[in-house]
């Protein structure tokens, strides 16, 4: 069963880091501020991520496979994926 992201949920936000490698790429901790549908790589949401400075609101943010690095071609900013179970 795949999961549908809805408003409310817990999801992870990772960003892509800046080129010249002053910040390097994150995962934090977000929450589904709103859904977009899907496009070709997977779920569209905006975030409102948990940042340990404070809040970041990242809207339409592609869902990518960062266990791997990968990021889906015309994502904003960065990807969200679900938390992994522990």
């Amino acid at each position: 069963m795949t999961a549908t992201p809805s408003v409310g949920r817990i999801v992870h936000y990772t960003s892509h880091g800046t080129p010249g490698g002053e910040y390097s790429k994150e995962c934090r901790a977000a929450v589904v501020t709103e859904t977009h549908g899907s496009d070709a790589s997977g779920e569209v949401v905006s975030l409102a991520v948990l940042n340990p400075g404070g809040l970041f609101f990242a809207q339409r943010c592609a869902q990518g496979d960062q266990l791997h690095g990968e990021h889906p071609p015309g994502a904003y900013g960065g990807t969200w994926h679900w938390p992994e179970r522990v």
